[in-house]
């Protein structure tokens, strides 16, 4: 049943998770015995709690509770998609969502993986259901995209309601095509995945070509071999 995951409140309220500002994940500070951190981000924490298997439970940092409900929100409004988890209930500094299993196209990369095209597609008519929803669909990459069964699920949607589009996603499609088939099968080093993720975090947007970067990242992939 949907309210099976109560039975976690009472150690939900002894978590603690403190928040940094310039965008830094947070850090724990205190978690029960019960309940394990499965993810870190920048206004919350992901916790699991083996007696309630089906369910995860996001717990936002003080300064961040106004995001809760703005996120709350947002699942309601695009409840129903198989291409998003399912929020289940609202706590006073936490949500419960349905715990989603599968590997996300970050962790692919690093085991060798194969990404099959259908995941990518699954992606694209999950944004079209969130604009169709009135929404705008952005912060969509490699850490936010969960590979089940050869299906794409999106996971995170906070930003869906700030405007503009930050081409995250566009610039992830077009790698896909254009430089995965290189690596595509070949386990992708940690080190490597840092550093061209800190060098998209780095970039002008102004003054961005994609095609540029590409021959960056693929002389750092491919220079050595020459």
């Amino acid at each position: 049943m949907d309210s099976d995951w109560k039975r976690a409140e009472e150690a939900l309220k002894l978590v603690e998770v403190t928040g940094y500002e310039n965008n830094k994940p947070v850090s724990v500070i205190h978690v029960p015995e019960n309940l394990r951190c499965i993810g870190i981000g920048t206004d919350a924490a992901v916790f699991y709690d083996p007696a309630t298997p089906e369910y995860a439970y996001k717990v936002y940092t003080a300064q961040a509770l106004e995001k809760k409900d703005i996120e709350a929100g947002i699942y309601d409004r695009i409840a129903g998609s198989r291409y998003f988890a399912r929020c289940y209930g609202v706590g006073p500094n936490y949500l419960v969502l349905s715990l989603e299993q599968g590997m996300t196209l970050y962790d692919c990369l690093l085991q060798g993986v194969p990404v099959p095209e259908q995941a990518i597609l699954d992606v694209e008519e999950a944004r079209q259901f969130v604009r169709s929803r009135g929404l705008n669909p952005r912060d969509i990459h490699l850490k936010n995209v969960l590979l089940q069964e050869g299906r794409g699920k999106v996971l995170d949607v906070s930003e869906y309601i700030q405007e503009g589009n930050d081409n995250r996603w566009e610039h992830l499609v077009w790698a896909y095509q254009h430089v995965y088939p290189l690596v595509k099968g070949t386990k992708v080093p940690l080190w490597m995945l840092e550093t061209v993720t800190n060098w998209y975090n780095r970039i002008d947007t102004a003054n961005f070509g994609i095609e540029d970067f590409a021959k960056r990242v693929s002389g750092l992939f491919f220079g050595k071999r020459k």
